[in-house]
């Protein structure tokens, strides 16, 4: 009997170890070092950045995008680098590769060194490459070295690899994991370990954060000092490892996995930063008893959150604080002729699943004119804009994908699944309505 139990033990013990043995991703991936600092990577998408406010709420590191391709150039890259520098945040840059060659990833490793030759660039630079078309896994790390290669050549600076947990895992591999890594992997605690890298210098957790002084969600990051150029003078302040990432006492409201605690504070105090608030972009014809009414507040409250002298002196262009109530973050749409939940989804800049959920809708395909649908999250979206401003809409066409589409109206693949939030950039089709 005792024998038999030993056999049945040995058998369960084995698939056991076997199963943890060829698993090593199940294991997290761990900072190259600590403490880690928050920082934030942005584009054209964020608009206007305030890095005075951004600073405020704890950031020490901002990651900028400068150029895609062969010859794009980031609309806000010299006023991102401009005033990131003028408020002491730690600058960071970074080139969105589509090389499809080696001798393109050289031709775009000379064009990003252009960019940035005069200077003063406090962290590695980074190579962004994640849009790989029909290149097999060969052509990829050769284009990437190449690159990499290039633009150490040319600049004499220190390079670090950004990359998804997949890609990192299943398609970089030789000289290309030598350089360190700023992997981005939302939704967990910590980064999974993927085989190659034993550590990373930064961790994107999040692209849905909101920090003070930006007016669309962002990109969330911690990085570790190894993110630093070897010359460049080190971060003076730590995370307040109970913060959670937001590092500071203004309030920065991260959304994302590993963010702090935004808090519940309802305080009718005047603190800009309060994170029961909301920044929006005044438009023209808008007065202070309008928003009030939109917000479900006060003019007085209005004035109070902005210090507002005139209350009948507010310009176009100009941003102003609105505080966030449980009953002004749902709103009520009439549906028109027409109509479909992709669509009215897109207008409002939430998904399909989320207004089905919350309207108790079986059939996603069945609405009626004249319905009523609450809609989830408030009408101004993050660029303070009512739908869409600043976004072209493209119904997709048999035929189309999301590469043939971001050359179409020249932006990038990733800009595309960042607004429409697609899981899956290899699966689209007809009829599908994108934010460009």
């Amino acid at each position: 009997m005792n024998k038999i139990i030993k056999i049945i033990c040995t058998v369960l013990i084995i698939p056991t170890f076997l199963i943890c043995f060829l698993m090593p991703n199940s294991m997290a991936l761990s900072p190259s070092s600590e403490p880690t600092y928050p920082g934030i990577d942005v584009s054209g998408y964020q608009g206007n950045i305030d890095y005075s406010r951004v600073a405020k709420a704890g950031i020490k590191i901002v990651y900028m995008k400068s150029s895609e391709g062969n010859s794009y150039v980031d609309s806000h890259f010299e006023r991102n680098y401009t005033e990131a520098k003028k408020n002491g945040l730690k600058v960071g840059v970074y080139h969105f590769l589509t090389a499809r060659s080696i001798s393109q990833a050289e031709h775009q490793a000379q064009f990003f060194v252009s960019l940035i030759s005069n200077k003063s660039i406090d962290c590695k630079l980074a190579m962004d490459f994640e849009n790989f078309g029909n290149l097999n896994k060969k052509q990829i790390n050769e284009i990437a070295i190449a690159f990499i290669n290039k633009v150490k050549e040319l600049s004499g600076k220190e390079i670090v690899v950004y990359s998804n947990t997949y890609t990192a895992t299943y398609v970089f591999e030789g000289e290309v994991t030598n350089y360190p890594l700023w992997v981005a992997q939302y939704g967990v605690n910590q980064p999974q370990d993927n085989g190659n890298w034993s550590s990373w210098v930064g961790w994107q957790y999040a692209d849905d954060g909101e920090v003070n002084g930006i007016n669309a969600r962002v990109d969330m990051d911690k990085f570790t000092k190894e993110i630093l150029l070897s010359d460049t003078s080190e971060i003076p302040d730590v995370e307040n490892p109970n913060s959670g990432g937001n590092g500071g006492n203004e309030g920065g409201n991260h959304n994302g996995n590993g963010s702090g605690n935004n808090g519940d504070n309802n305080s009718d105090g005047n603190n800009n930063e309060n994170p029961r608030t909301k920044t929006i972009i005044i438009k023209w014809g808008d007065t202070l008893s309008q928003i009030a009414l939109d917000y479900n507040t006060t003019v007085r409250r209005l004035v109070e959150l902005n210090n507002i002298e005139n209350e009948n002196l507010i310009y176009a262009g100009e941003t102003l604080v609105v505080p966030i109530t449980n009953s002004n973050i749902e709103n009520i749409y009439i549906v028109k002729r027409g109509d479909t939940l992709s669509q009215i989804a897109l207008n409002f800049n939430t998904t399909v699943s989320a207004i089905a959920n919350l309207n108790k809708i079986t059939n996603v395909n069945l609405i009626y004119t004249g319905q009523r649908l609450i809609i989830p999250g408030n009408i101004v979206n993050e660029d303070g804009c009512m739908h869409d401003c600043g976004h072209k809409l493209y119904t997709v066409r048999s035929g189309d994908t999301l590469w043939s589409i971001a050359r179409r109206y020249g932006t990038s693949i990733a800009n595309i699944v960042r607004l429409n939030k697609i899981n899956n950039p290899n699966l689209i089709y007809p009829g599908q309505i994108f934010r460009i």
